[in-house]
């Protein structure tokens, strides 16, 4: 079974800083474009951030500066630094990747997401 499993979220003070990981495993061919998306409470899903299997990187509108998208294609790995956090970053943070099992073909998963709250 192939999953994506997300880590580093919980509670920071305003000005801190996070690093989020989200790590898949299974019977994995290849991996695609990785994805970070977020969901404040009340408030559709935005996408923050896309990582292509060769290192380019997208950020959502407004959202470049504060947040960087890296992967570590060794482990399966993707990670998102996230600095100078606002309370308005409370959200749950997901992880979408885009991925070729070695039984059922193209996938696109989602990971079951990681609470990062903000205080002020």
């Amino acid at each position: 079974q192939v999953q994506l499993v997300e880590s580093g979220g919980g509670l920071v003070q305003a000005g801190g800083s996070l690093r989020l990981s989200c790590a898949a495993s299974g019977s994995i061919a290849s991996i695609y474009d990785m994805r970070w998306y977020r969901q404040a409470p009340g408030k559709e899903r935005e996408l923050v951030a896309t990582i292509t299997s060769g290192g380019s990187r997208n950020y959502g509108d407004s959202l470049e500066g504060r947040f960087t998208i890296s992967r570590d294609n060794a482990k399966n790995t993707v990670y998102l630094q996230i600095d100078s956090l606002k309370p308005e970053d409370t959200a749950v943070y997901y992880c979408n990747a885009d991925l070729r099992t070695m039984t059922t073909g193209y996938v696109k998963l989602w990971g079951q997401g990681t609470l990062v709250t903000v205080s002020s």
